[in-house]
């Protein structure tokens, strides 16, 4: 009879892998470093970690960080997700853009999956390969030329994709020749440079 025990738990890999999410980790990963639900439900009656959402906890000498909300909605996705659209041009610094909610592109083969979206999530739904995709801070992010496309597709206002694009290519982040969709979403509206 061959029976498996739990790794005992190791606080060390714990904090190594909740250090690069802001402090935060998934119920997933604690179980990795041996931590149990009953177990974490100890440590947080004790107070050592704080429940941010369903399967996702703070260490709480960790204050919230910039991007907890963000790393929060990541985690989410069990970290197949990449954040996008209005979201990633926030993270870019690509126009005025101010994101009320957070976009997320989750893969393909999410898209018939039955879950509860939580409140404040817009998602969207494709397979974003590894070349397109960066990471700004503790989270992954679409490239440039990925998510200035990407918000031409979804319609994004004509003033900000014009604002984002020019900004894009005053940095040298992108070429004209890759934003063949922005241009074809402001060709009535005068192109990049109108």
């Amino acid at each position: 009879m061959n029976i498996t025990t739990p790794p005992e738990p190791a606080w060390q890999a714990l904090y190594d892998v909740a250090a690069t999410q802001e402090g935060l980790f998934t119920t997933r990963q604690a179980a990795a470093a041996g931590y149990s639900p009953p177990l974490l439900a100890h440590h947080q009656k004790a107070g050592r970690i704080a429940r941010i959402r369903r399967g996702i906890y703070r260490l709480v000498h960790f204050p919230p960080g910039e991007q907890e909300e963000l790393v929060t909605a990541w985690l989410w996705t069990e970290a197949k997700g990449v954040l996008s659209h209005q979201t990633a041009l926030w993270l870019h610094s690509l126009s005025d853009v101010l994101p009320g909610q957070i976009h997320l592109t989750l893969p393909l083969t999410w898209r018939h999956r039955r879950f509860r979206v939580p409140e404040g999530l817009v998602l969207h739904h494709a397979d974003v390969p590894l070349e397109e995709r960066t990471w700004v801070g503790a989270v992954p992010v679409t490239s440039t030329r990925r998510t200035l496309n990407d918000c031409a597709l979804a319609g994004l206002s004509p003033d900000l994709l014009r604002q984002a694009a020019k900004q894009a290519l005053g940095r040298g982040l992108v070429t004209k020749t890759e934003m063949g969709k922005v241009e074809t979403a402001l060709k009535s509206f005068g192109g990049i440079r109108g």
